[in-house]
């Protein structure tokens, strides 16, 4: 990975000469001669004119090295064969494989697709319910998940591998690139080649002025457009070697700094992180403590000091839809929270929350999760008292915002009881007598049917409960399709009888509810702030160009000077001969632009 040096003047200078002799034509062959000792595989023939590991005819080719006898491979020659490797070799080599900017790239891009995963299949971490829910409805394949820890994707062993590979990898590529680019910047620009035609930009001109003179301006004008200059006088030439682009490797290291802090801020940062979520029906205020979440992912390094003190309160919900005039079928276009918060000052700041807009308060981002109906129901006992009266979530089922809700009555009444049932917003009989909703826009029609169950709720036991389900394994129906009575069902104002003489149930009013996600990230902004400054150094590795430039100037019949210009690019540069040509074409006009002054001081 680390860039070489182009060839100085006394490498071309020996190229060149060799090439000419190998061009020179061969001599007449002289009598045989007894043959000589072999000379060792690989040195040359004895011209000091040719390189050294050249090899012309089969005279002169090397002796092949004898063989050797062995029981297994007998008259025949031994192949070459790759030298054992011991432990502490083998170590150097897989250190090398992976410290290369290839593996690195190939396990940044495995890493990507050991993130497919976690955006495909509910996580533990951010969704307990969804896995749960998905375990309910895939139970074959959910084991084989589970097994391969697909529900914890980011905290796996195998996406944990791929991970520290990766880490110590840019690790190993970034020390020596960084230490050998530094060492580059502090290193004068290479001597002129001999033969600048040789390279792959190359143009001779002619000037009016002195090879000093020419070779001044030159360095002047490539010293303004950024490249490091250094002049060389040598063999009767004057030239200056220029070079700029070390940029490009500045932004390409940059890049991956930058992706490595990132590995290791999301690594570190992430134990910092708390997620939890809250279900909020309208007029209730949510208070940022451990106990008032319904579901809470810590990170590993969570302190319950973590969490800054402030309340939110659901003011109301708005909602806009659409309807497809040929099929019927509502399609949201829009949801807003009317939310309140309030900090330590204790004063309530009207707020909003929308899908893809959270709300920063507090240090945490609030996220809108989804939405539904909490009819407000009142349990009455047999002699009036009001024993319940509150709303009641129904979680949605569709998008018409059918609901399916529970409640739990442990007191007040004879017996405890347990209500489930739906909620239709709009609601439409069915042919086999259930009902539909039809829009998720409720009316005086609205509908909850609800069946009841009475028994053992299973509250006294200490044991957490979900408030959402209802355990029936302790409970008897007493009104639903699997008892003597029919259920309970209550339009918009309607009361209901309990069976048994237990009391009644009246639906009294209808108010939203919402679900929010509440999450901490303390180096979210970092991450961000870092990612641009990697994009950033990407685009510069990518755009600028790697050059070097000479100007060599010598003296020519008439007394001017004869310029050469040359460059080189490391890596493919299409601008390569404009560039030259730019420089010549500027060259020109500043030693034009100087010997017009020269002739003006003289006349003057």
């Amino acid at each position: 990975m680390s860039p070489r040096s182009e060839s100085s003047e006394d490498d071309v200078t020996r190229d060149e000469t060799a090439a000419a002799a190998a061009a020179k034509p061969a001599k007449a062959a002289k009598p045989a001669k007894p043959a000589k000792a072999a000379k060792p595989a690989g040195r040359s023939s004895g011209d000091p004119l040719r390189p050294a590991d050249y090899i012309g005819s089969d005279e002169e080719a090397p002796a092949k090295p004898a063989r050797t006898a062995r029981a297994d491979t007998a008259g025949a020659d031994d192949a070459p064969t790759a030298a054992k490797l011991n432990p502490l070799e083998w170590v150097r080599f897989f250190w090398r494989q992976l410290t290369s900017m290839r593996t690195a790239l190939v396990l940044l891009l495995l890493l990507a697709l050991a993130a497919v995963p976690g955006s495909l299949v509910p996580q533990r971490s951010a969704d307990p319910n969804g896995v749960i829910q998905y375990q309910q409805q895939n139970p074959e394949l959910s084991k084989v998940l589970d097994a391969l820890q697909v529900f914890d994707t980011y905290t796996s062993f195998w996406f944990s591998a791929i991970y520290l590979l990766l880490f110590v990898s840019l690790i190993g590529c970034i020390i020596p690139r960084t230490t050998h680019h530094l060492k580059a910047l502090r290193t004068k620009p290479p001597t002129t080649p001999a033969r600048l035609s040789r390279l792959a930009a190359h143009l001779q001109t002619t000037a009016d002025a002195t090879p000093e003179t020419a070779i001044d301006e030159a360095a002047k004008l490539l010293k303004r457009q950024g490249y490091r200059v250094e002049r060389y006088d040598r063999r009767g030439r004057v030239s200056v070697s220029a070079e700029r682009g070390y940029l490009r490797e500045t932004g390409n290291l940059v890049f991956h700094t930058g992706l490595l802090l990132i590995l290791l801020l999301v690594a570190v940062g992430g134990g910092f992180i708390y997620t939890g979520e809250k279900l909020l029906v309208q007029g209730q205020s949510f208070t940022n403590t451990l106990s008032s979440y319904d579901t809470w992912s810590p990170g590993r390094f969570f302190d319950e000091s973590q969490l800054n003190p402030y309340s939110l309160r659901l003011d109301g919900f708005d909602d806009k839809y659409s309807v497809d005039k040929l099929t019927g079928v509502s399609h949201p276009e829009d949801y807003t929270a009317k939310v309140s918060t309030r900090s330590l000052d204790g004063t309530w700041t009207k707020q909003e929350i929308k899908v893809n807009e959270p709300l920063a308060v507090g240090g945490t981002q609030v996220y809108l999760l989804g939405n539904g109906y909490a009819p407000v129901l009142k349990v009455t006992d047999a002699d009036g008292n009001v024993v319940f009266d509150d709303a009641v979530p129904f979680r949605s089922q569709d998008s018409n915002l059918k609901g399916l809700g529970v409640l739990k009555v442990p007191d007040g009444l004879k017996k405890q009881a347990g209500f489930i049932g739906f909620f239709y917003p709009t609601p439409v009989e069915t042919t086999t007598g259930g009902f539909e909703s039809v829009y998720p826009g409720t009316s005086s029609s609205s509908l909850v049917s609800l069946q009841m169950y009475v028994g053992d709720l299973g509250l006294d036991t200490g044991a957490p409960v979900n408030a959402y389900d209802l355990d029936l394994d302790k409970l008897t129906q007493v009104a639903g399709r699997d008892s003597d009575t029919d259920t309970l069902q209550m339009r918009l104002g309607e009361k209901a009888t309990l069976p048994e003489g237990l009391g009644t149930i009246e639906f009294t009013g209808i108010k939203r509810y919402i679900g929010v996600s509440i999450h901490h990230d303390p180096v979210q902004g970092y991450v961000l702030a870092l990612a641009v400054i990697s994009i950033l150094g990407l685009l510069i590795s990518l755009f600028i160009p790697r050059r070097r430039v000479w100007v060599a100037a010598t003296t020519g019949e008439d007394g001017g000077a004869v310029l050469e210009y040359a460059a080189l690019a490391r890596g493919d540069d299409p601008r390569l001969d404009d560039a030259v040509l730019d420089i010549e074409k500027q060259l020109a006009k500043r030693l034009r632009a100087r010997a017009r002054e020269a002739g003006d001081g003289a006349a003057s």
